[in-house]
């Protein structure tokens, strides 16, 4: 086998919170770096979308989603042909 990387981005803007807290374990903390999801009054809906999320608390959307597509992501693993 042969692990390759995708150069595709895991999150975007149209993901909810709950997709993105699905997709990597690391997206809480992400968020919670934002000072996002921690408290009662910093809650997130994990049905908003991550552009709405940054709309609503006034954080740019690169910011969030470069911190996002920074976590590590495991390498998808390919089977050679013999």
């Amino acid at each position: 086998m042969v692990a390759v990387s995708t150069d595709s981005k895991l999150f975007h803007q149209n993901l909810t919170v709950g997709e993105a807290f699905a997709l990597h374990p690391g997206a809480r903390a992400v968020f919670a770096n934002f000072h996002l999801g921690g408290c009662a009054h910093c809650a997130i809906s994990e049905f908003e979308t991550i552009e709405q999320v940054s709309e609503g608390y006034g954080i740019p959307l690169d910011m969030i989603l470069d911190a996002l597509n920074s976590l590590e992501q495991a390498p998808v693993e390919v089977q050679k042909a013999s």
